[in-house]
């Protein structure tokens, strides 16, 4: 088993589509001999499942007036905010995965690992989650790919539940990563009010490292470094795909077409589909401060012709103050021309 060195240049990498690319690949592409484990701290970032609405589950305006990331991933696992006060991990098994489905094999290492620190931690088997006092700091989740297994978590140290409460639609059901099961955030803790006093979220990572590897040292643990020319597969795929916010904003059920546009006001993108030349579905997604009721326009869209008279009757009752009628009529339409803004 070796540690993946998530790392660029010898810093951190922080930026969650980013970490989000290098998962994807070891996964999918380098498939190393043997089993793996990236541990690491994303920025403030909402990471999004694949069959998840982002529309219904994240506060859009929250998450763009914070600077949060939005980060859509391959696997069905909810939707979570992660920040500099959580410490996530990943296990990719491509060798003897004799445990799909057995959150108690995975988890004792760090249950372990914390009653050694005077944290007599429990698993709840049926949704993964590890409970200190009955509430949870942690969650398992598993996903399979052909031969290929992952085991992921992510450990709550010193989350910002304000935050999770702003940016997460009905936080009450996705704070944590299961749309069925998960606590309420008055239900959440973080690990680090409990842990030995002055402990850092760094000192806490290589104790879980050195139980989940058994080992006494962090130099025993074989590791692999990201190269070069992983590097440059990898940012192509960022470019291409994992970057993009089509990947990341467009993806979502029911939708199938994105399109950007610089507007004079600021980046502005759409997400909608179209049955019979009429707007089924309508969402803009605006990166400024947008004057006026641009929520009452995507409203207003919907059932109305795909057509230049459909959309400046949808965009009168807005009342836009800094977006022109002309200018949101024209970028509506440009992405209807030769099915530009199709998602792949």
């Amino acid at each position: 088993m070796y540690l993946v060195d998530v790392k660029r240049n010898n810093k951190p990498v922080y930026d969650a589509r980013v970490n989000q690319a290098i998962e994807n690949y070891l996964v999918s592409d380098l498939k190393l001999p043997g089993n793996g484990l990236m541990m690491y701290i994303n920025q403030p970032a909402v990471v999004i499942g694949r069959n998840q609405n982002v529309w219904e589950t994240v506060n859009i305006s929250y998450l763009h007036e914070h600077g949060f990331q939005l980060a859509w991933r391959t696997t069905d696992s909810g939707v979570v905010l992660h920040d500099f006060g959580t410490l996530i991990f990943e296990a990719i098994i491509t060798e003897g995965e004799k445990h799909f489905g057995d959150y108690a094999y995975y988890a004792q290492p760090i249950l372990t690992a914390l009653k050694d620190l005077g944290i007599d931690a429990k698993l709840e088997v049926k949704s993964g989650r590890l409970l200190f006092h009955d509430k949870a700091f942690a969650k398992l989740n598993m996903a399979q790919f052909d031969n290929t297994v992952k085991v992921s978590g992510t450990i709550l140290y010193d989350m910002d539940f304000n935050d999770a409460k702003n940016v997460l639609n009905d936080a009450e059901t996705h704070l944590n990563e299961n749309t069925t099961d998960d606590p309420k955030v008055a239900e959440m803790i973080n690990l680090g009010d409990y842990l030995p006093t002055g402990m850092t979220m760094a000192e806490l990572r290589d104790i879980l490292l050195k139980a989940i590897f058994d080992v006494k040292q962090l130099d025993d643990i074989e590791d692999y470094a990201i190269n070069s020319d992983d590097w440059d597969i990898i940012d192509k795929r960022l470019a291409d795909t994992y970057g993009t916010d089509e990947w990341n904003f467009g993806r979502n059920p029911g939708y199938d077409r994105y399109f950007t546009r610089d507007l004079v006001a600021g980046k502005m993108e759409i997400n909608f589909s179209i049955m019979d030349d009429h707007f089924l579905r309508f969402k803009f997604n605006p990166f400024f401060p947008v004057e006026g009721d641009l929520d009452l326009v995507a409203k207003q869209l919907i059932g109305q012709t795909a057509d230049a008279k459909g959309i400046r009757t949808a965009i009168y009752p807005g009342k836009l103050r800094n977006i022109s009628e002309k200018e949101l009529t024209d970028f509506i339409l440009s992405s209807l021309q030769n099915n530009q803004g199709l998602i792949s």
